[in-house]
């Protein structure tokens, strides 16, 4: 299985410090946040990881290299000047993400998350008959309504609200109809939620969508400990 960390972003609550380094490339205890999801992708066995870039994305393709020095091969997804957002974003991949035989799941990460879930389980969560399958969390405060319900393992459009956790695996079937350009994840996860096609989990362990400064530098003193 392969997968994807999406680090196109520009990260504007996290300026000033994003003014000159992409947000992935941010450190935590001395190590790049991205360092930890490939690290962790590969201790799971994945051995090729494609990363999306657009803000400032040399400075992370000259920091990871082609992946070697972790054990992984690595390639990126070039957007140019303008991010394609996160739906655009996994559809210019996916023809490296489907494998060789276009039809293989693939794990999709945001770079910028910093999570104590163990992300070589979230592969083998997928059923043989979903599309996706997507990680919840808790409502942080700066996201109190969440975004997907979770009843009896499936997300829902209805209930008590969770928020995405940036963690999933899908199938290259969940972009069928789907156009090159500039578009977001959100609707497609909606309407395939609608069909009853999309699993999903509630991780109450660590998670920070790492936001800003302030919750950086706490995240940063508590693993330095």
């Amino acid at each position: 299985m392969r997968a994807m960390i999406l680090a196109a972003g520009r990260g504007e609550r996290m300026r000033p410090l994003t003014d000159r380094t992409p947000k992935p490339l941010l450190t935590v205890a001395g190590k790049p946040m991205i360092q930890y999801h490939i690290e962790a992708l590969a201790a799971a066995g994945m051995r090729e990881i494609v990363i999306n870039l657009a803000w400032l994305g040399q400075q992370i393709r000259a920091a990871i290299g082609d992946g070697s020095q972790f054990g992984v091969r690595v390639h990126y997804s070039d957007e140019g000047d303008a991010a394609l957002e996160t739906g655009g974003g996994v559809f210019q991949a996916l023809p490296f993400l489907a494998g060789p035989s276009g039809t293989d799941p693939f794990v999709v990460v945001s770079g910028d998350v910093w999570t104590e879930y163990p992300l070589g389980d979230v592969g083998s969560k997928l059923s043989d008959t979903d599309i996706a399958h997507f990680v919840v969390v808790p409502n942080p405060d700066f996201h109190a309504r969440g975004d997907f319900g979770l009843a009896d393992g499936r997300l829902t459009d209805s209930g008590e609200r969770y928020t995405y956790a940036n963690i999933g695996v899908m199938r290259p079937e969940f972009f069928a109809g789907c156009q090159p350009g500039k578009f977001p994840l959100a609707p497609l996860m909606f309407d395939w939620i609608r069909k009853d096609r999309v699993s999903g989990e509630l991780f109450r362990g660590v998670w920070h969508n790492v936001g800003t400064p302030q919750q950086l530098q706490q995240i940063d003193r508590e693993r330095s400990a």
